[in-house]
């Protein structure tokens, strides 16, 4: 057996599809358009096993609709504008954006773009994704800056914008404000200290993991309905250590059960701490800088310092260690803090119902998923924070003069930059001072699929047919770009979304981070992309799949496989002419019964997503029925038959392997396309396999559907006693069936008689088992 050369037939194929243009968008096609949103993957270094992942299962969709008459719109995009691209090009090049200018980052930025984004994107060339190249955007080119900015601009006008001087959250080690939908939970080791506040004298206790935020104190809340303190409602309680007096206020918020139930309000300790002051009008004391520092130290070694004053001057009633749940930044992991900041924001809370309506309106595929949608919208507590302090984005597109009034560019102006263009103000004739932020990274991606669209020109509509992506940016790609197409558009982005999983390997979900992800490149290079490909079938969508190396090996020996039975197909079609016979023999005819039954559900599972029931159904049918049976009972009249007994056979392995390439080609794009050009291309009309007919859909006969397995079961039988006897299974035998297996199968006797290498087959007579006779 020749040893496929897998690399070899890879880039041969990608270099065709490429030449030919197999993927291409066309626009002057009449075909029904069938629109992808497609994920722009970060560019932060390279294509990581998530992305094989779940691109692969997108891709899957992807060329059946192709194949199912679709004229296909899948263009390619990069996200490059996001924080992990400015923390991949920081330590890429060993440099601290903010300790550069801001023009000179900008263009380390640009230029290291140019050198990894040609790599970046051949990994997922490499890989088998069957996008149009061509049409590719990048969420920092020109265009993409223009609709974003565009997009801020209309918004604006709208009234659905605003600025703010407010609490927001920030990322010390980022250096900028974030959004709700960029907070993670961790789990954290914290101490909980029971202080010694007073009031008229009397020791008041206050339990807190913040000790560091008492100099930022401003009241104290005890529950309405607690007896314990409610005389010391409207009086004043001094803070240990600092020795000022904050108002003791009755509010719900105060938790009884929590600690001492008292609750110590600082700014800004929390979420909490910021609703507390805004609804009572505190006068706010912050003491944290944007470094994350107080006075000179970090929170944590200013929290010690802060104990051990308490602890000296007798302030600390007790001291517990706990877990806890921090808010941290989803980039770094730092813990955010409150900070006050100017910053941009988009209306969304008044709009939650509305935006639950737009979900409604979306199919969820899996339909669980879309839970997490609405439960994401019903827990919002923010307007989106839209402005980001750092230096690689698109710039806001505003200029602000001390008048008062907001400069706005003019369309024919975008994309701009206010720190390039100067402009002066229309209310007042002063020079107006440009907005120094860019946009959040999601204030773009939200914009994609206008972004696709214009690389067409309007040559396709929104609604897009499809939005693939993963469950962990559910709260961020998938709700702000429901919120843009409803401000921009009122209509929903797409009328499908597909939701992918993560991979784990030993339960644990794979990270660089944590040092247990595999390297996709690696993997191809041993395995193959086919075989890549055949493990991401293996999970169902929203489904998380574990990483086993055993399936990579089953997907090779299927793609060998696959080859192999091809050779041997086609050295029996020598003398085939591509003619049917004047009628199917009778096991012929239930095999092709059996094959369409695969196709239907395949199919089936296919226009629900569910590629992995139809990978599957598909492997199932050429392993048993195709590759173990049917080859076996149809080898004796193929090679010694003649007529139309012959000819049935040549029609039925010719249209049956064309069929099953067909069925595994979404999967396995480069071994069918080779099978397909080696071997069908000359009888049929159409340049690649992945742009050829999917099998039809057919009705089945019902009424015969037992027949296949009972002749099956029969063999198996044969193939099980010749195996107890220690013989070979081309040893000849006599074979005594029941009578009715007899009567049943009476015109599939013969091809019984060649896979069995049975001289007789009789029946047993009063007897109720089948025979075996040496």
């Amino acid at each position: 057996m020749t040893k496929l050369d897998l690399k070899k037939i890879e880039n041969k194929w990608k270099k065709y599809w490429e030449e030919k243009g197999i993927f291409t968008f066309d626009i002057k096609s009449k075909k029904k358009i069938y629109s992808i949103d497609t994920p722009p993957p970060y560019i932060s270094g390279n294509m990581h096993i998530g992305h094989a992942f779940s691109y692969s299962q997108q891709d899957f969709i992807i060329r059946f609709m192709r194949m199912k008459g679709f004229n296909v719109f899948y263009p390619f995009g990069t996200d490059d504008n996001g924080l992990p691209t400015e923390r991949f090009i920081e330590k890429r090049n060993n440099v601290k954006s903010r300790k550069m200018g801001r023009t000179d980052f900008i263009d380390l930025c640009l230029d290291t773009l140019k050198k990894v984004t040609p790599e970046h994107i051949r990994d997922f060339i490499d890989l088998g994704i069957s996008a149009d190249y061509k049409m590719y955007y990048s969420t920092i080119d020109d265009k993409t800056r223009q609709i974003s900015q565009r997009s801020f601009i209309d918004l604006y006008r709208k009234g659905e914008i605003y600025q703010k001087n407010f609490p927001t959250m920030w990322c010390s080690e980022c250096q900028t404000s974030i959004a709700q939908a960029e907070l993670e939970d961790k789990e954290e080791f914290s101490l909980f200290s029971t202080l010694k506040f007073s009031c008229e004298g009397k020791d008041l206790l206050i339990a807190t993991t913040r000790p560091e935020l008492l100099e930022a104190c401003v009241a104290i809340f005890v529950h309405p309905e607690d007896e314990r303190y409610k005389s010391l409602v409207g009086k004043k309680a001094k803070v240990p250590l600092f020795d000022f007096e904050v108002p003791i206020i009755a509010d719900a918020s105060a938790n009884p059960e929590k600690g001492t139930g008292v609750l110590m309000v600082c700014s800004y300790g929390d979420r909490f701490d910021v609703d507390a002051i805004n609804r009572y009008n505190l006068e706010p004391k912050v003491i944290i800088d944007k470094i994350g520092n107080i006075e000179n130290l970090t929170v944590k070694d200013y929290r010690k310092k802060v104990l051990e004053d308490l602890d000296k001057n007798g302030l600390i009633k007790e001291k517990k260690e706990i877990k806890h749940i921090v808010n941290c930044h989803d980039k770094c992991g730092t813990a955010i803090e409150f900070i006050p900041t100017q910053q941009w924001f988009v209306k969304i809370l008044d709009k939650k119902e509305e935006l639950i309506k737009q979900g409604n309106k979306i199919k969820w595929y899996p339909e669980f998923m879309h839970k997490r949608y609405d439960n994401w919208v019903n827990g919002l507590e923010w307007d989106w924070s839209i402005s980001r302090n750092r230096h690689f984005g698109v710039p806001i597109p505003v200029w602000k003069c001390s008048c008062g009034e907001l400069v706005l560019p003019a369309d024919s102006e975008l994309p701009v930059d206010p720190l390039v263009l100067k402009k002066i103000c229309p209310n007042c004739g002063k020079k107006a001072e440009p907005e120094t932020m860019v946009l959040d990274t999601w204030a773009t991606s939200s914009l994609t699929p206008q972004i696709a669209t214009d690389l067409v020109d309007g040559g396709v509509k929104i609604p897009f047919s499809l939005r693939p992506q993963g469950h962990d940016i559910i709260r961020t790609w998938a709700f702000y770009t429901i919120v843009k197409s409803y401000l921009h558009e009122n209509k929903i982005p797409w009328k499908d979304i597909v939701i992918s999983g993560n991979v784990s390997l030993g339960g644990e979900k794979m990270s660089k981070s944590k040092g247990n992800a595999v390297d996709p490149k690696k993997i191809m290079g041993e395995y193959g992309a086919d075989a890549l490909r055949f493990w991401a079938a293996g999970s169902k969508l929203g489904n998380d799949l574990g990483y086993q190396e055993k399936d990579l090996v089953a997907g090779k020996k299927l793609v060998n496989k696959l080859v192999n039975a091809s050779k041997f197909v086609f050295m029996n079609l020598e003398s085939y002419s591509g003619e049917g016979p004047k009628k199917l023999e009778k096991i012929d005819e239930l095999f092709l019964d059996r094959l369409q039954r695969v196709v239907n559900i395949s199919t089936e599972s296919f226009e629900r997503y569910d590629y992995a029931r139809a990978k599957k159904e598909t492997e199932d049918f050429f392993w048993k029925d195709f590759c173990d049976n049917y080859l076996e009972i149809v080898k004796k009249r193929v090679y010694q038959g003649n007529g139309d007994a012959k000819l049935s056979a040549q029609y039925v392995l010719y249209n049956s392997l064309l069929s099953l390439v067909k069925l595994f080609a979404p999967i396995m794009p480069f071994i069918t396309e080779e099978v397909y050009q080696e071997y069908f291309k000359k009888f049929e009309k159409f340049e690649s396999i992945h742009v050829s007919n999917w099998p039809e859909v057919k009705k089945v006969n019902e009424e015969e559907k037992d027949l296949w397995n009972r002749f099956l079961e029969i063999l198996s039988f044969v193939r099980q006693e010749k195996s107890k006897a220690g013989k070979a299974m081309n040893a000849e035998i006599n074979l005594k069936l029941i009578r009715l297996d007899k009567e049943d199968l009476k015109e599939m006797l013969k091809d019984l008689k060649n896979v069995a290498n049975a001289q007789e087959i009789s029946v047993v007579e009063d007897g109720e088992k089948m025979e075996v006779e040496f």
